[in-house]
C-alpha cells in the first residue's frame, strides 16, 4: 500500500513538472544557430528591417516544385531564412507557389512572370544519357501596404559553374531579402545630385542606372552654370544633398566651379567620378570610317584628384582578357553582326575583400585609363582591376577597328594589374588650402569631416546602349546575350557610401555550403546503388538465416 503511494506521488510530481515545463517553454522561446559559419544568425539591420514592420508582409515564393538537387538546396535555404524571419515577427506571411504545376494555366503563368520581370533559369539535365530542359522560377515576391519588389533568390552568372552559382545564391539570400524588404517598408530620406553642365551623359544613357537607385534615394539633376553668377548658393544648395555623381564629364571645370566641389567634400558629401583622361569611345570609330587618333581629355581636375590621393593617367589600358566588340562582317544580304575580341574593352575583376565589390561578375570597361594611387592621409582601396596580361598606349596612337583581324602580341601585353577603381576614405585635404580663392567662401574649410569618394576612369561603366531611343540594361550585351556586373557595381557603391541601414554590410557574410560531386555520382552509381539496397537485403537474409537456423538446432534436441 505503501509503495502504490509512493508511486502515485511519483506521477503526481512528475505530471506537476511536465506542465510547469511546458509552460515556461511556451514563455521562453529559444532558437540556437550551431552552424559554423551562423547561416541563420540574422545581421542586426536584418532584425531591425523585420521588426520595424508594422501591416502584414507577404512573400511569395516561387521556388517549388521537382527541383535539381542543387536548386533543392536553395530551395530549403530560403525556406529556413523565411522561418527565421517569422520568428522574428508574425506578420510576415509566406506562399510557396509552384507556377509551372498546373498544366492548363503553365504557359500563362510563365508570360505573366516574365512581363513582371522574373526570367525562369533553363537548367538542362543530361543525367542517365538523356537530356532534358526546364524551367525554373528563382524568384520570390514581397508585399507590403500596397508596394511590391521582386527578389532574386538565384544569382545567375555566365563565368562560374551551376554550383558556384547555387553557393553565391545562398550567400546573398538575406541580402536580397533584407534589400527587398528595405525598399517597401523604408521612407527615402537620402539625396543624390546628378551633375550637370560639364558634357555629362545625358539622361537617357544613364536611365537604367537611374531607375535602379530610385527605389532607394531621392534623384535630381544639379547644374553648375549658376557657379558664374552666384557660387555661394550654389555651394549651399549642393550641399544639401548627401552624394553627387559626376558620369562622364567631356568639358573643363572651372577654378570656381572646382572650389564648389572641394568645400561640398570638406562639409562631408561623397561622390562618384566615372571621369576619363583620354577622348576615344567606340561611336567616334563608328562615325569616323573605323579609326580615330586618342587625345588627352584635360578637365583641369588633375590638381583635384591629385591632392586627395589619386591620379588618372593619360593612358589606355589594353587587356587580354576582355569583352567582346560586334562589328558587320561580309558584304549586302552575307552581312552578319560577329562579337571579335576587343583588348580596348578590359574585364575588370573585383576585390573581394570589400563589400562593394564582394560576390559581383566581371565589369566592363571602354577605353579605360590606369589610376595611381598617391601618399597621403587618405585610406585607399582598389576595387576593380585588369588582369596581369596588361599594357598602357599613350596619346596620339591610332586606334582602328579593323586590328581586330590582326592577332594581338601577346608578348607585349606583360604589365601588372592596373587600377581601374579606387575608393578613397577619411579626412580629406582642401585643394585650395593656402591657395588664392577663386571667390570668398563663407566658413572656408582647409580640412574636410570624415567622407567617402570613388574614382572610375571609364564613363562608359554607367553608359547603358540605347535601341529604338530606349535605354537598354545597364551591363547587358544584346549581341552575345551576356550581362556583366556594372550595374551591381555601380549599386554597391552607391549604397556604400550613403548606407545608414548596414546592408552592404550583409554582402560580406560567407556561408559553406558543400556539394556532391555529380559526376562521381553517376560513375558509381552502381556501386552506391548495390551498397545502399543490395547490402542491406543480404545482411538481413543472413541474420534471418542464422537466427532460423540456431533457433531450430536449439529446440530440435
Amino acid at each position: 500500500m505503501l509503495k502504490n503511494k509512493t508511486n502515485i506521488k511519483h506521477i503526481v510530481f512528475a505530471l506537476i513538472g511536465l506542465v510547469i515545463l511546458n509552460l515556461i517553454s511556451n514563455t521562453i522561446y529559444k532558437r540556437f544557430d550551431l552552424t559554423k559559419d551562423q547561416r541563420y544568425t540574422l545581421s542586426i539591420t536584418t532584425k531591425d528591417i523585420i521588426n520595424s514592420v508594422e501591416a502584414p508582409l507577404i512573400i511569395d515564393v516561387f521556388l517549388e516544385g521537382e527541383l535539381p538537387s542543387e536548386f533543392r538546396l536553395l530551395q530549403t535555404e530560403t525556406k529556413q531564412l523565411i522561418e527565421e524571419f517569422q520568428v522574428l515577427n508574425s506578420l510576415v506571411k509566406v506562399n510557396y507557389i509552384n507556377p509551372l504545376e498546373d498544366e492548363t494555366t503553365r504557359e500563362r503563368n510563365i508570360q505573366e512572370l516574365r512581363k513582371s520581370g522574373l526570367e525562369p533559369y533553363i537548367n538542362s539535365n543530361k543525367t542517365s544519357g538523356k537530356v532534358t530542359q526546364e524551367l525554373i522560377f528563382g524568384w520570390a515576391f514581397a508585399s507590403y501596404k500596397g508596394n511590391t519588389q521582386k527578389i532574386p533568390l538565384f544569382k545567375k552568372s555566365l563565368t562560374t559553374d551551376l554550383q558556384t552559382q547555387i553557393a553565391n545564391s545562398i550567400q546573398q539570400l538575406e541580402y536580397h531579402f533584407a534589400d527587398g524588404f528595405n525598399k517597401i517598408t523604408k521612407q527615402k530620406s537620402k539625396k543624390i545630385a546628378i551633375l550637370k553642365g560639364n558634357g555629362q551623359l545625358a539622361d537617357i544613357n544613364i536611365a537604367d542606372f537611374l531607375t535602379t537607385i530610385q527605389p532607394y534615394y531621392n534623384i535630381g539633376p544639379f547644374t553648375l552654370d549658376s557657379v558664374a553668377s552666384n557660387p555661394q548658393k550654389t555651394l549651399n544648395d549642393l550641399n544639401k544633398y548627401d552624394l553627387i555623381i559626376s558620369a562622364k564629364p567631356t568639358k573643363p571645370f572651372s577654378e570656381e566651379e572646382k572650389l564648389v566641389l572641394d568645400q561640398y567634400t570638406m562639409n562631408g558629401g561623397k561622390s562618384i567620378w566615372l571621369t576619363e583622361a583620354m577622348v576615344m569611345d567606340k561611336d567616334s570609330l563608328y562615325n569616323a570610317s573605323g579609326s580615330s587618333v586618342t587625345i588627352a581629355r584635360d578637365l583641369n581636375l588633375n590638381d583635384f584628384f591629385f591632392q586627395y590621393g589619386v591620379r588618372i593617367n593619360q593612358n589606355l589600358v589594353k587587356d587580354l582578357y576582355s569583352a567582346p566588340i560586334t562589328l558587320a562582317v561580309g558584304e549586302g544580304n552575307n552581312t552578319q553582326f560577329q562579337p571579335i575580341q576587343w583588348q580596348y574593352s578590359p574585364l575588370a575583376t573585383a576585390n573581394i575583400e570589400n563589400p562593394i565589390s564582394n560576390n559581383i561578375d566581371l565589369v566592363k570597361f571602354d577605353f579605360a585609363s590606369q589610376i595611381d594611387t598617391l601618399k597621403n592621409n587618405i585610406s585607399k582601396t582598389v576595387l576593380l582591376q585588369t588582369s596581369g596580361r596588361s599594357k598602357l598606349e599613350g596619346a596620339l596612337q591610332t586606334v582602328s577597328l579593323a586590328s581586330v583581324t590582326q592577332q594581338p602580341d601577346e608578348d607585349s601585353y606583360n604589365k601588372a594589374p592596373q587600377n581601374l577603381a579606387v575608393l578613397l576614405e577619411g579626412r580629406f585635404n582642401s585643394v585650395y588650402k593656402n591657395r588664392i580663392l577663386p571667390f570668398k567662401v563663407n566658413n572656408f574649410k582647409e580640412a574636410g569631416s570624415a567622407t567617402k569618394m570613388v574614382v572610375i576612369s571609364d564613363g562608359d561603366v554607367i553608359k547603358n546602349e540605347v535601341s529604338r531611343n530606349r535605354p537598354i540594361q545597364l551591363g547587358f550585351d544584346q549581341f552575345t546575350g551576356r550581362t556583366y556586373g556594372n550595374k551591381e557595381f555601380l549599386l554597391n557603391t552607391v549604397n556604400y557610401l550613403l548606407d545608414d541601414t548596414g546592408l552592404i554590410n550583409i554582402r560580406s557574410k560567407n556561408i559553406e555550403i558543400a556539394f556532391l560531386n555529380s559526376d562521381k555520382i553517376e560513375s558509381n552509381k552502381l556501386n552506391w546503388q548495390l551498397l545502399n539496397i543490395a547490402l542491406p537485403l543480404v545482411l538481413l537474409g543472413v541474420f534471418g538465416f542464422g537466427f532460423n537456423y540456431f533457433r531450430k538446432r536449439k529446440y530440435s534436441k
